[in-house]
């Protein structure tokens, strides 16, 4: 056998990370979350179960809030990813929801933390562009912003644990920034 690395399983892809463009030879098994981690070096996203069901490793997806856990790298060549430390506007200044999450004190252990500001993030945004949540009033028209109430805002991030138990700060930094 060859000691030489194959490359029969492994595709040159190409994300755009927090703004900047990294092109990687990737296994096709590898998630995104690892690529993240172990590869790009961005440790805000969590490993939390790695079963797609606590929310600790949510990242941004052509905007879209996703568990970086259970897609595969390779899927998203050409897409842009943003992390919990691509959110602030470059500078010194904190994104607004990670403002508010110091200001409200909305975590105890900080480890879901990254996710949840990702996930608040992207729910702001679905709700902004129309998109009902399973809560939403039925009366809301259809593809206006859905008005965010304390309830709108447990059920979109409901995908994200925290097993401290700061969830009513969570909402009330979330309502901060609305």
């Amino acid at each position: 056998m060859s000691s030489e690395p194959t490359t029969e399983h492994r595709s040159e892809t190409t994300l755009r990370v927090n703004g900047k463009p990294h092109t990687l030879l990737l296994d096709h098994r590898r998630v995104l979350l690892d690529v993240l981690r172990e590869d790009l070096g961005l440790t805000g996203a969590k490993k939390g179960c790695d079963h797609g069901q606590c929310g600790a490793c949510t990242v941004l997806v052509d905007g879209r809030r996703v568990n970086g856990c259970l897609l595969l790298a390779v899927s998203l060549d050409g897409s842009d990813v943003t992390t919990v430390e691509g959110l602030a506007d470059g500078g010194d200044g904190l994104h607004p929801l990670q403002q508010a999450f110091l200001d409200r004190d909305a975590f105890q252990c900080g480890y879901c933390t990254p996710g949840q500001i990702c996930s608040a993030v992207g729910a702001l945004a679905e709700a902004a562009a129309g998109h009902p949540s399973h809560v939403t009033d039925p009366a809301t028209p259809s593809g206006r912003p859905v008005p965010l109430d304390a309830a709108e805002i447990r059920e979109r991030l409901s995908g994200n644990l925290c097993r401290c138990g700061a969830y009513p700060h969570i909402v009330e930094a979330v309502r901060d920034v609305i």
